[in-house]
Parts: structure tokens; C-alpha cells; sequence
């Protein structure tokens, strides 16, 4: 469809505009407005170059307690039902988060049924509710249902036998990790702004059990810019996802380590998200399994989404991107040299 040797074959997006039901009374930053934003960019460049648009369907109870007790899905269901209010002092409800958001999780499901399904495709979910914060048991965050561990559960459900989930949002996914964390099948790699919240992420959490070493954590300093995050990839994460050999990788992408972000405190450029898809896609590609899927969570300025969306996009359609080469900060250099040190027994780094 795409025409170039470097992109995914077919290119799929998930959209609906019962996303935007989800409204909070008050101002807040996780608003409607932020998919209009994801539209403008992301969404809009990939309709242009044909992309197959999803219309998504309900999550299921099965696939919802894949990741969630059932006890915390038929809770968070009643209290979705009482109209609007909130759910912790951050993560607010309304007439139309029910819906929202198991659309979102459905989505999700939907993105790695078909990934699976695929010998070389895309998926971006661009959906609200995001989720990453979201715990098994415990909304948080803005996020009611993990829509990434969703999609990460569906694909080990399809057959897939390791997923790897690459996040890079400025806040560490704490509910992913919370979910995976004791599971060999699923890596989860993370990139964030440490100390923020939600208080996770540090280095020397590589995981539990049969687990351990499949959690990687890279905690930057605030005001990490392109070229700290390219050392971050380069002696870290891509290695790690290498030698993991995935059979999809999952990306958690928010885009509030921007520079123009008011949650966060990094420096990241629009078409430094460009690059960060390239490395994803580009790693599928050497690992033989090229199913790559995108799944919105946070950013917070709205041309940032914008602007950061359509890099993505065009990423995806095979527009080179590359990160800067510079020199790392010293304040990285040494939170790189912690995460190694955590993950020396489990990679070869």
C-alpha cells in the first residue's frame, strides 16, 4: 500500500468519536480536545496514505480480567454507571466513560488480534481513556483499564510467545509493569522522568519471580533531551529488545516528555517521536516479526500532539528520523550506568 521497502506493509487505525464522551466537569488536562489534537496529526496523515480505519467494539469480560480482577472490573463498571465524579483525586468519570473506555480496551484487543493476523502492519490506537497507569486492581492517573496490558494479554492469547511493550511516556507505567511484572512472556521496557509520578521505575525493579529481568527500566533525569534519550536506546533498550526477540512489539506512547508539556520536565522535539517509531519499527523489522502496535497515552499540550502525532505518522509511511548524536548529560550517563548494572545478570549489555 505504502510503497517503500522500510514501512509496514498495511497500516491500521483505530478511532471513534465515542472517545470524546469522556468529559470531566471541571477543567482538566485529559480532555477531548487532545484526540482532536492526535486527529489534526497523526490520524489525518495516515487516512491520506490509505490507512484501514477500525471502528472498535466493546471489551469483553474475558479479555478485561486477562489483566483486571473481576472484582475491580465489576466495581469500576458500577461506579462508571453512577453518571460523573471521580475516581481517585486525578482520574475523573462521566456519562460517557463506560463506554469510552471499554471501547478503548476493545480497541486494544482488537490492534493485536490483528497484528497477529498480519505479516507486516501497524496498528495506532487512538483512544482515551489512556491506561498505563491503570493497576489490575486500581484506577490511577487518568487511567481506568490498561488498554496496552489488554492488547499485550490478546496477543499471548492469539499465539504470539513473547510480547515485548516499550513506553515512553514522561510518567512510568507503573500498572503495566504492576501486570507483567512476574510474567516471562512479556518485556516491559520504560523510559521516563524520574522522580515524577507516579513514584515507580526505578532501576532496580527488573522484575519478580520467573519475571525478573523482563522489566527495564530507565529513569532520566528532567531535561533529558533527543540525544539522551538516543544513549538511552542505544545502550539499553534496543539491545534488551534484541535479545527478547519479540513476537509484537507494543508501544505506550505518550508525548508529555515534549518540551512544551506542563505535566513534565524533559525537552523532547516533534520529530524526536518520529525517531523513537522509526527504532521501534526498524527493531521489528531485524527481529524478523514486523507487528507494530501504537497506543496513545499522555501528552498535554495540544500542537505537541499535534506536531509529535503527525512525526509519528510519517514515520510510519517511511520518513527518515533520526534522534541527536551529541554527548549525554552527565546526570544520564550515570542513570544509564545504574540501569546496566540492574540488568547485568538477565542481558548482555
Amino acid at each position: 500500500m505504502l510503497g517503500c521497502m522500510t514501512a509496514p506493509q498495511r497500516l491500521y487505525v483505530v478511532d471513534d468519536a465515542r472517545f470524546d464522551l469522556h468529559t470531566a466537569g471541571s477543567p482538566h488536562p485529559e480532555q477531548p480536545a487532545r484526540l482532536s489534537a492526535i486527529r489534526s496529526g497523526l490520524v489525518s496523515t495516515l487516512r491520506s496514505a490509505g490507512a484501514e480505519f477500525v471502528t472498535p467494539r466493546l471489551a469483553t469480560q474475558a479479555e478485561l480480567e486477562r489483566v483486571h480482577t473481576r472484582e475491580y472490573i465489576d466495581a469500576l463498571s458500577l461506579a462508571l454507571d453512577r453518571g460523573d465524579g471521580y475516581l481517585d483525586q486525578d482520574t475523573f468519570f462521566s456519562d460517557g466513560s463506560h463506554t469510552a473506555a471499554w471501547l478503548a480496551a476493545g480497541g486494544a484487543a482488537q490492534l493485536a488480534e490483528a497484528l497477529w493476523a498480519s505479516d507486516s502492519a501497524a496498528f495506532v490506537l487512538a483512544a482515551r481513556p489512556p491506561g498505563h497507569h491503570a493497576t489490575s486492581s486500581q484506577a490511577m492517573g487518568f487511567c481506568m483499564i490498561n488498554n496496552v496490558a489488554v492488547a499485550a494479554a490478546a496477543a499471548l492469547a492469539s499465539g504470539a510467545e513473547r510480547v515485548a511493550i516499550l513506553d515512553w511516556d514522561v510518567h512510568h507505567g507503573n500498572g503495566t509493569q504492576a501486570i507483567f511484572e512476574s510474567d516471562p512472556r512479556v518485556l516491559f521496557s520504560s523510559l521516563h522522568q524520574w522522580p515524577l509520578y507516579p513514584g515507580t521505575g526505578r532501576s532496580d525493579e527488573v522484575g519478580l519471580g520467573e519475571g525478573r529481568g523482563k522489566s527495564v527500566n530507565v529513569p532520566l533525569p528532567p531535561g533529558a533531551s533527543g540525544r539522551d534519550y538516543a544513549a538511552a536506546f542505544a545502550r539499553v533498550v534496543l539491545p534488551v529488545l534484541e535479545q527478547f526477540s519479540p513476537d509484537m512489539l507494543l508501544v505506550s506512547c505518550g508525548f508529555d516528555a515534549h518540551r512544551d508539556d506542563p505535566l513534565g520536565g524533559m525537552r523532547l522535539k516533534d520529530d524526536d517521536y518520529g525517531a523513537f517509531t522509526r527504532l521501534a519499527w526498524e527493531l521489528c523489522e531485524r527481529v524478523n516479526a514486523p507487528r507494530l502496535g501504537i497506543v496513545l497515552e499522555g501528552g498535554y499540550d495540544l500542537g505537541a500532539l499535534e506536531r509529535g502525532g503527525h512525526s509519528v505518522a510519517q514515520a510510519l509511511l517511511g520518513t527518515p528520523f533520526a534522534l541527536d548524536d551529541g554527548t549525554m548529560s552527565a546526570s544520564t550517563e550515570r542513570a544509564l550506568d545504574g540501569t546496566r548494572r540492574a540488568l547485568d545478570a538477565y542481558w548482555d549489555l
